[in-house]
C-alpha cells in the first residue's frame, strides 16, 4: 500500500459474524474465510487506509471464544488503527473484556460509545444496541452525549458510525429490528451540525444511501453474506451470497467521498486500449 495523496481514507467493514473456530453462522456459513479474504483486499488498497471501523455484528453470539477469533482473523492489519462498534449479536462487556488494550471501548458506562480522530475527520461512534434485543433504540442519555461530543466538533468533518441505520430501508423485515426509538431525534440533532459529513451503519448486508438530517446516511455491505434485496413489505427473512464488499470514505479536505470496493481476488487493472493504442 501506498500514500498517493494527501486525502484520508477511513475503511468500513460490517457484520462479519465471526463463529467460534470451525463453527458456522446460521448452521450453513463459515464467515471466518470471508472475513479474512476482506482483510486481505483491505490490505492490496493502493492507498494505505488510515483506520478501519467495523460498524457492528463483529460476532453471532458475542462470546469470549467468538471475540477471540475476531482478534485473530483482524492480526494481520497490523498497527493499522482499528475501531469496533457492538451491534445486536455483540456482547458490549464481552466486547470490552476481550479488547482491553482498545482504551476507546472502556469509556461511557453502560454503552460503548466512544470519540477518535482519524487525519482530520472526528468519528463519533455511537452505540444503539438493547441487550437482548436485535432492534435498536437511542436514549436520551445516547443522544445527549452525541450532542455535547457535536458541540465540541463545531468546523471540523465528522462522521457518525452506528450499527442500526436511522431510517427505513423498505426492507421489511430488517425494518422491524432498525433503529425503534431515537431516530427522530437523531435527525433533528443531525441538522443543527451540517458538518456531519455522513452517518454510517451496518446491519443491513447492503449498501443503502438515504438523505437524513441534511446530510447522508448509509449502510454497507457484510464481507460475507447479504440481505436479499426484496422490498415488499411482507417479504421473508432471507439472505444470500452476492459479491460482498466494504466501503472507503475518502476525505479530500472539501467533502467525504464514499466508495463501494469488491472483497476478493479479481484480474486486473489493465490499461485501456484502443486500435491497439494505450489510452491515457
Amino acid at each position: 500500500m501506498t500514500r498517493e495523496s494527501s486525502s484520508t481514507f477511513l475503511v468500513q467493514l460490517t457484520d462479519p459474524h465471526i463463529r467460534e473456530p470451525g463453527r458456522l453462522a446460521y448452521g450453513r456459513i463459515d464467515t471466518a474465510p470471508y472475513l479474512r479474504r476482506a482483510v486481505h483486499s483491505v490490505l492490496e488498497l493502493r492507498q494505505a487506509p488510515d483506520a478501519v471501523i467495523i460498524t457492528g455484528d463483529l460476532c453471532d453470539f458475542g462470546r469470549s471464544a467468538e471475540y477471540a477469533h475476531l482478534a485473530e482473523l483482524l492480526s494481520p492489519l497490523g498497527q493499522l488503527p482499528v475501531y469496533l462498534l457492538p451491534g445486536n449479536h455483540d456482547d458490549g462487556m464481552q466486547l470490552r473484556r476481550s479488547f482491553p488494550q482498545h482504551a476507546y471501548l472502556q469509556g461511557d458506562g453502560d454503552f460503548v460509545q466512544y470519540s477518535v480522530r482519524v487525519g482530520p475527520l472526528r468519528v463519533l461512534a455511537l452505540d444503539t444496541t438493547v441487550p437482548g434485543h436485535s432492534h435498536g433504540a437511542l436514549c436520551q442519555r445516547r443522544l445527549q452525549w452525541l450532542e455535547r461530543e457535536l458541540a465540541t466538533s463545531t468546523g471540523e468533518p465528522v462522521v457518525i458510525a452506528m450499527h442500526h441505520p436511522p431510517f427505513r430501508t423498505l426492507i421489511g423485515h430488517m425494518d422491524k429490528i432498525g433503529l425503534l426509538q431515537g431516530s427522530a431525534e437523531l435527525e433533528a440533532i443531525i441538522a443543527r451540525h451540517p458538518n456531519v459529513q455522513r452517518i454510517i451503519c451496518g446491519h443491513l448486508h447492503r449498501t443503502i444511501d438515504v438523505r437524513f438530517g441534511g446530510t447522508i446516511a448509509s449502510t454497507a455491505p457484510s464481507p460475507a453474506h447479504q440481505v436479499a434485496l426484496d422490498l415488499q413489505p411482507d417479504a421473508p427473512s432471507a439472505w444470500m451470497l452476492e459479491p460482498p464488499g466494504f466501503c472507503v470514505h475518502a476525505w479530500d479536505g472539501l467533502r467525504l467521498v464514499t466508495h463501494l470496493a469488491a472483497s476478493g481476488q479479481f484480474e486486473g487493472p489493465y490499461p485501456f486500449h484502443e486500435n491497439g493504442a494505450l489510452i491515457d
